[in-house]
């Protein structure tokens, strides 16, 4: 098993609550860091037809087997098991007894904010950092066509696997299963083809009009869609920052795709070296750095405190952290040298702020630091490990 970061935070939060609840999309690998890091606790999987039936026929009988705790996978599979659970744990508040983990965040959080609120930490486990996954190759080794192609789902890389198979297999198992777990969708032909025409505006502002339009479905069609892809961790709609500094902003959000991966799929790529050239290079880097930050969040146990900024003008700052009363503005260029405009954004942003700008930088294609005009300049190669995640380690663990 890769190490996990967010293996820290896991047993912190278990150390504290009675129950710990690991949300997540499919195949991000959640039940086997619960299963590694509760290996001596019993491991229910709600998933099983036989194991549902016979807890939905006697639930108090079922979690009697259960008193000391158990890890139960996909346990937005039961929704009755948590008015249950929360007799037990008022019973026994015994920290880390039982570990939830479920792959629709809404169906799970809903249980919990109903039943067990208060009585349960959350995590949100996303697919592997890039130094979870390639943190033990020299950044020499790393191309980032590939590691854009590859996406980072545990699957693809501990087992090897062609991540153009996978991808596809991926995409039709999650139709099958999760979508009609969810809403009644009649014709999954039109589903797949919106999920399609959302890579397209991977890194975009969302207009969902227009997506409707496109995809001959309706406005609110289209907007319960969207909600579907984000109760499974496929999309993240990156929000404004509200604050003006004196200009019109925008305030419509930003659509990216978590995993790099299943949106090169999506677009129709082939091999990594078709990312060389591809039209939305730029837009899948973007998603990828947004990406990394988002999962240092929640590697954390923390909700996301990241924004970005545009103005009616067209000025904008890709990624915006919000650290108290401080904004850390940050570019995200795709290119592998560095442009002699990569910064006049964040430099003309900096003398709107109002002086609460915090540690700018660009993260950029290219494999050489270096500081600039007080903006610090940042490789891909080390996003996670460099002083621009500070900012987003900030905070407390959410409680549901």
């Amino acid at each position: 098993m890769i190490p996990r970061n967010a293996e820290h935070t896991l047993r912190q939060l278990a150390g504290g609550y009675p129950a710990v609840a690991v949300t997540g999309p499919r195949q991000s690998g959640k039940t086997t860091l619960a299963r590694h890091v509760f290996s001596d606790k019993p491991y229910v999987s709600f998933e099983n037809p036989d194991v549902r039936e016979r807890a939905q026929s006697d639930f108090r009988g079922f979690l009697e087997n259960y008193r000391r705790g158990a890890v139960f996978d996909e346990a937005q599979r039961c929704p009755e098991l948590f008015s249950y659970l929360q007799q037990i744990l008022d019973e026994d508040s015994t920290p880390g007894r039982f570990i939830l983990t479920g792959s629709q965040q809404f169906g799970l959080r809903s249980g919990i904010t109903q039943s067990l609120a208060g009585r349960v930490a959350l995590v949100e486990l996303l697919p592997f950092t890039l130094h979870e996954c390639y943190g033990w190759k020299k950044p020499a080794k790393l191309n980032l066509a590939t590691v854009l192609f590859n996406g980072l789902y545990p699957p693809v890389h501990d087992r090897k696997l062609d991540p153009h198979i996978w991808y596809a297999n991926y995409m039709q198992s999650y139709i099958e299963r999760d979508v009609r777990q969810m809403v009644n969708i009649r014709d999954l032909s039109s589903f797949q083809r919106f999920v399609r025409l959302c890579a397209g505006r991977n890194a975009q502002m969302m207009n969902l009009s227009d997506l409707a339009s496109d995809c001959g479905i309706t406005h609110n069609t289209a907007k319960a869609w969207i909600s579907i892809l984000e109760a499974s961790y496929i999309v993240y709609m990156l929000q404004p920052h509200y604050e003006n500094f004196n200009k019109r902003i925008i305030k419509t959000p930003k659509l990216y795709f978590y995993d790099t991966g299943l949106a090169a799929w999506l677009l129709g790529v082939q091999t990594p070296d078709q990312l060389g050239t591809h039209p939305l290079r730029g837009a899948l880097f973007e998603s990828f750095v947004v990406s990394e930050f988002v999962k240092a969040r929640f590697n954390s146990g923390l909700r996301s405190n990241l924004f970005f900024w545009r103005d009616r003008s067209g000025n904008e700052i890709d990624l915006i952290v919000e650290t108290g009363e401080h904004l850390q503005p940050i570019e995200i260029k795709s290119g592998q040298t560095i442009a002699g405009d990569f910064l006049s954004g964040l430099k003309k942003w900096i003398t709107l702020s109002n002086g609460r700008a915090a540690s700018p930088a660009l993260i950029y294609g290219g494999r050489e630091g270096a500081v600039q005009s007080g903006i610090r300049i940042i490789p891909w190669t080390e996003i996670g490990g460099t002083d621009a995640m500070s900012g987003v380690l900030q905070g407390n663990p959410p409680t549901p």
